[in-house]
């Protein structure tokens, strides 16, 4: 992921204007890099350390939801239909 694809989800997810950090914003950028090493494992599946990478990921991105759900519910549910992560 590029700077200006990086810029864009910040655009996209942020709360408020000066918005870089919140954890909408960081599950935002954590879904799009787990995304492409998903695919990048699919291609390549003896890269392990890319699949120690992406549980990491994966388990960060978990935590920073979890904390959403705890803080504010409803900004956790929208969050997750925009990144489409329950069905």
């Amino acid at each position: 992921m590029d700077s200006k694809e990086k810029a864009k989800n910040i655009e996209e997810f942020r709360i408020h204007e000066r918005d870089t950090g919140s954890a909408d914003v960081q599950v935002a950028l954590l879904s799009k890099r787990i995304s492409a090493l998903t695919e990048h494992l699919q291609k390549n599946k003896k890269d392990h350390s890319s699949r120690r990478g992406l549980i990491m990921m994966v388990s960060r991105r978990r935590k920073l939801l979890d904390y959403l759900h705890q803080k504010d519910a409803d900004r956790y549910v929208a969050l997750t239909k925009r990144l489409k992560l329950r069905r």
